[in-house]
């Protein structure tokens, strides 16, 4: 809103010219979304504790140590999801259609959680909302997002996927990269939300995968640096690093209240909602591959529930003591503060790993 209230009148006020950065909004999306997280933070959790009364339900079968965590308030995705949405209308180009569109999946994703956190709380079941509503509805706004980035992408990018490490590889898909768009922004929602079992564990490695994907989105948006570094060259995608920041920053500021011991969880408010931006931003960017590379913590968490599953149908056997990976640790005695550290680390590496990606051609 900024960029498009204050940039026109840049000839009369020179300083109005910063707007015209992405790097001075990005950054300014960034100290947004966190100061508001800071300043809304504490009268959100008052009234979350007040609404839920005990909180979220803890799982029976879960870790012994989680026990402790009895009365803490969920749906603490809403102080992420409005600072997000505040910072990015305010810093964002509202001219710009990736920005609505990102903001579309972002809120819909967030609605999804937001029901199913309720009908835990309100019925006193960790089970929520069915696995198959859930499922159904994020593949539907999927593919309403997918159809909507493949119209507005260039000719040569729609309905294409990108490989990353090779030049200018695209495989043409057609129609049939809507499903694929749709499943890259549904699998990263749900990864997210398995990750989210910790304090701290899921919103740290979100904040690492965004601060990856700001820049990612300011460089294939700039038609020279996608040239030089010989990525695909999407116009208009630069302006996502704003989203991207104000999500960082919202972050930022839950983490504060989110670091053990929590005050309140995220819920599938937040995680569904977090992990659909992002795999959201990697389909309009064409980096659905490096975001299962930055991302690859919330590969893992998922692989090991796929993994613990099947084996158990098929053998009757239990791979890992407990799924997801994180319980696994747990259970083997891994204090909750090393485990998420830990993961942490190796998100950090991952994201480098991905960042690679963008010079090794």
């Amino acid at each position: 809103m900024l960029y498009n209230l204050l940039y026109p009148l840049a000839d009369q006020f020179a300083l109005f010219n910063l707007f015209k950065y992405l790097t001075f909004r990005t950054g300014g999306a960034v100290l947004t979304s966190m100061i508001y997280a800071f300043w809304a933070g504490p009268s959100m959790i008052r009234w979350l504790r007040k609404k839920q009364g005990h909180g979220q339900p803890i799982r029976d079968d879960g870790p012994e140590s989680h026990l402790v965590k009895k009365g803490t308030p969920t749906m603490g995705g809403l102080l992420i999801l409005t600072g997000l949405c505040l910072s990015a209308l305010l810093w964002a180009d509202l001219s710009n259609a990736y920005v609505w569109i990102v903001l579309m999946v972002t809120l819909a994703y967030g609605l999804v959680g937001f029901v199913d956190d309720f009908m835990k709380v309100s019925k006193r079941n960790p089970k929520g909302l069915s696995g198959k509503g859930k499922l159904v509805a994020q593949i539907i706004v999927g593919l309403i997002a997918a159809v909507l980035i493949n119209r507005l992408e260039p000719d040569q990018l729609s309905g294409a996927f990108a490989v990353p490490f090779l030049k200018n590889v695209l495989v043409q898909l057609g129609w049939f990269y809507l499903p694929v768009a749709a499943f890259v922004m549904v699998g990263a929602s749900n990864a997210v939300n398995m990750t989210d079992g910790l304090d701290g564990l899921a919103i740290v490695p979100v904040m690492i995968a965004s601060g990856v994907f700001a820049l990612i989105c300011y460089l294939v948006g700039h038609a020279v640096f996608a040239n030089y570094l010989q990525i695909h060259h999407v116009p208009g995608a630069g302006e996502l690093s704003v989203l991207c920041g104000a999500l960082v920053g919202a972050g930022l500021g839950f983490l504060w209240f989110n670091a053990p011991p929590a005050m309140v969880f995220m819920g599938d408010t937040g995680s569904l909602a977090m992990g659909g931006t992002l795999g959201a931003i990697s389909v309009v960017t064409k980096h659905e591959i490096v975001l299962a590379i930055v991302g690859g913590l919330f590969v893992l968490e998922t692989v090991s529930v796929i993994v613990q599953v099947a084996s158990f149908k098929m053998t009757g056997k239990r791979v890992f003591r407990m799924a997801p990976l994180h319980h696994h640790f747990e259970k083997k005695g891994w204090a909750e503060p090393t485990v998420v550290i830990r993961f942490w680390i190796i998100s950090g590496i991952l994201a480098l790993v991905g960042l690679s990606t963008l010079k090794l051609r």
